[in-house]
């Protein structure tokens, strides 16, 4: 693999958190470690750190990878001291390569991918946008999609709505005209790349001419403008999973805009929002529902029916004595999650009516004479009892 000019830039052992001579099995615990705390899916918003994280492991995580990183990083803080060439200028100029410092090879290896340098040197302007060559990845598109509590907590398979870049309709994304097809490049014959010899290093970098395609288009598409790509709306399949809560980030990968020059599509991240249910609401893989009794119930004990998501009542005992709020786990009957599903959390809270009928009211006056100083005691902790 040839070097890449982020290897100047970035310290993968300090992104992964190990030190240089970290072994391949602590680099390898470190990301996976990292990898769990950042994914997307899980995290939201952490898409750039996961990157990063991903981009550093594919790096030192392979072991011929790792072996050029920390050449081309060795060479760059000794400033070439040492090297073969020493002493003779890079173009001829006499300057030595033991003059160099970071930003000089920085700028040397800016040129020889073909990219802008530190110091603002233009690059080889490609096809793409700012200048870029090869092929390039589709952009990473949200949307936002409604469901119903139920669907949420069942799981749905159904379509999102998405205004994107896609494959042109027209030249089914060679970027051509109809009745027409790109060409090789006469340059790199094809491949995409051109190599180059810099004297100790031996790069290979998009070729100047196709931007990394290999191809070129004689004739481009009069839809598409030879991008191979239009910008339109369209409907995307999306299995949604059990359970999943309101403002969940789910990604769909490769379902994102479309790539150009032959680079793979983005990644779509689909953000759930679920409507309310006016009896129960959700907590991770439990349902949760509050059910009403009465002050008798309560004391004296009863089994009460209590309505479940599918439809189909329970019966629930509830203890003489319970107290408002108690809270009981019917197994089972939660988000019906693969495996292992969810239970149904069943609250009694204690209902006080605001009128008593005459019959009620003589009932709770006989209950407050056999219950005299009961309050008391009951407020004695608080030093608040009657005197």
């Amino acid at each position: 693999m040839a070097p890449q000019r982020e290897w100047l830039d970035k310290d993968y052992y300090k992104v992964l958190g190990v030190s240089k001579d970290a072994s391949d099995k602590e680099i390898a615990r470190a990301y996976r470690k990292l990898a769990k705390q950042y994914h997307p899916d899980a995290h939201p918003g952490s898409e750039e750190r996961f990157k990063e994280i991903s981009a550093a492991y594919d790096v030192v995580g392979d072991a011929a990878k790792r072996k050029e990183y920390d050449e081309v990083r060795s060479l760059s803080e000794r400033g070439f001291a040492g090297n073969p060439f020493a002493g003779a200028g890079a173009n001829g100029s006499g300057a030595t390569f033991s003059s160099f410092g970071m930003d000089d090879l920085g700028d040397l290896l800016g040129n020889i991918f073909g990219r802008a340098s530190r110091r603002g040197r233009p690059g080889t302007a490609g096809p793409g946008p700012g200048g870029a060559l090869g092929p390039q990845r589709g952009q990473d598109i949200e949307a936002q999609l409604h469901l119903s509590f139920a669907d949420a907590v069942h799981g749905a398979t159904t379509t999102v709505n998405v205004t994107s870049d896609a494959v042109c309709s027209t030249c089914h994304g060679s970027g051509a005209a109809p009745g027409t097809a790109p060409a090789a490049c006469s340059v790199c014959g094809g491949r995409g790349v051109v190599n180059e010899n810099q004297g100790m290093f031996s790069f290979s970098q998009p070729c100047p001419a196709c931007g990394g395609t290999g191809t070129k288009v004689e004739v481009p598409c009069p839809a598409c403008h030879g991008r191979g790509t239009e910008r339109r709306a369209r409907q995307v399949k999306a299995r949604i999973p059990p359970g999943v809560e309101d403002g969940q980030r789910i990604r769909l990968p490769r379902r994102g805009g479309a790539g150009r020059f032959g680079g793979p599509p983005g990644d779509l991240y689909v953000v759930v929002r679920v409507a309310p249910d006016p009896v129960f609401t959700q907590r991770g893989h439990d349902l949760q529902v509050r059910v009403p009794i009465t002050f008798a119930e309560a004391a004296l004990g009863t089994t009460v029916s209590v309505p479940t998501l599918d439809g189909k009542p329970v019966s629930v005992k509830v203890p003489a004595g319970t107290r408002s709020g108690k809270v009981f786990r019917v197994k089972g009957h939660g988000v019906p999650a693969p495996g292992k599903p969810g239970d149904l959390l069943v609250s009694f809270d204690i209902d006080v009516p605001e009128k008593l009928s005459a019959e009620q009211k003589r009932a709770v006056e006989a209950l407050a004479r056999a219950s005299e100083r009961e309050g008391d005691k009951l407020r004695e902790k608080l030093g608040a009892s009657a005197r």
